[in-house]
């Protein structure tokens, strides 16, 4: 189990994708972006828009529990949608995880006894997620 603060000890590579463990979500999603289209940029196309065909970086990518998630697969389009929702939700879950957010966003103040660096940590997290779900 890999903690938001551990460094990956998998997939930490420029030759093998970045290992997801099922945690995490939004920092594997745009490492793994960042990945494919180092790779090459139409890998990243195929992903977000069709061939229909498996794209074994992905499945490279999971461990086996996330793996039995895209298994059926037979897209890498698929294969990232499932992914997508099953970590992120679906439109009418982000809208409300967004709304949220802002709202955690807005009322934002420094707890009692949290450090600076603490605090600073808590933001960086809340304005991450807000990105991930497209807010800017």
């Amino acid at each position: 189990m890999v903690g938001q603060n551990q460094t990956f000890t998998e997939g930490a590579s420029i030759n093998r994708p970045p290992l997801f463990t099922g945690e995490n979500y939004p920092f594997w999603k745009v490492r793994m972006q960042i990945f494919l289209e180092s790779v090459d940029r139409g890998i990243w196309d195929a992903v977000l828009n069709g061939p229909f065909v498996p794209v074994n970086i992905i499945s490279s990518a999971l461990t086996l529990d996330e793996f039995y998630k895209i298994s059926v697969c037979t897209s890498a389009q698929d294969m990232w949608e499932i992914l997508c929702v099953t970590h992120e939700g679906t439109d009418d879950v982000k809208r409300a995880r967004k709304n949220s957010l802002i709202q955690e966003y807005e009322m934002f103040r420094m707890q009692q006894g949290e450090t600076i660096y603490d605090m600073e940590k808590r933001f960086t997290h809340i304005v991450n997620h807000l990105t991930s779900l497209g807010k800017t």
